[in-house]
């Protein structure tokens, strides 16, 4: 274990309810065991670690990351190397390098709590920021086996209101929208309905045209009630 890991381990410890952990492990239906340690406080308390802990270099914070990762005991940890990606400190850091860190945490993580994060916030910084290298990459997840790079794919657009390529996204959902998956399902209904904040006219017209049904149709429409 990393010094970095023992100190967020201590950190977290610290913090931790033990008498909750069950609960959570049962809610996010985890085989991994939780410690016991709500959102507020976790954030505060690794705030705290990641600015006593520093590291130098993109590659150390790579290693870094993937060691809270991959040794992690209790599922905060985990939740810890997703923070410790979103760390102001390296903010510089998040370049194309990072991509098969993240592609390693997304197929690995395989639940919505750590993809989501992952896929909206870090691979969609990503798609923003080299659209030439991500675009391609994200049509490749799109059509991947693999379910959690598909959702990735789909969700990766999330965040971006009226910089969203709507052929992108397209071109992301359809190759699931045959998938009966739930959380395939539900990330087109998501991707959508984000997408129908900014142009709900042509949500509506998609909806429509492909025969959207089901948990797709309701998740796209949900905020368009005259539908």
């Amino acid at each position: 274990m990393t010094p970095l890991h023992k100190a967020v381990r201590l950190a977290l410890t610290e913090v931790a309810d033990p008498a909750k952990a069950p609960l959570m492990q049962a809610y996010m239906k985890s085989e991994m065991p939780f410690l016991g340690v709500q959102t507020v406080p976790r954030r505060a308390a690794l705030r705290r670690v990641f600015a006593e802990q520093r590291l130098e270099s993109a590659p150390e914070w790579r290693r870094a990351v993937l060691a809270l990762w991959r040794d992690a005991e209790y599922r905060e940890e985990r939740y810890a190397a997703v923070e410790l990606t979103a760390s102001r400190h390296y903010k510089s850091f998040q370049t194309l390098y990072t991509v098969p860190m993240y592609e390693e945490m997304i197929v690995t993580g395989a639940w919505w709590d750590y993809v989501d994060e992952l896929a909206i916030r870090r691979v969609g910084a990503l798609l923003a920021a080299y659209p030439d290298t991500m675009r391609p990459l994200m049509l490749e997840w799109a059509r991947d086996d693999d379910l959690w790079r598909r959702r990735t794919a789909i969700l990766c657009q999330n965040s971006f209101k009226r910089r969203t390529d709507a052929g992108l996204l397209y071109a992301c959902i359809e190759p699931s929208l045959s998938d009966n998956a739930f959380f395939a399902r539900k990330a087109i209904g998501w991707a959508l309905r984000e997408y129908a904040k900014t142009d709900p006219h042509e949500v509506v017209r998609y909806v429509r045209h492909k025969g959207l049904t089901g948990l797709s149709r309701r998740e796209a429409l949900k905020n368009l009630p005259s539908v």
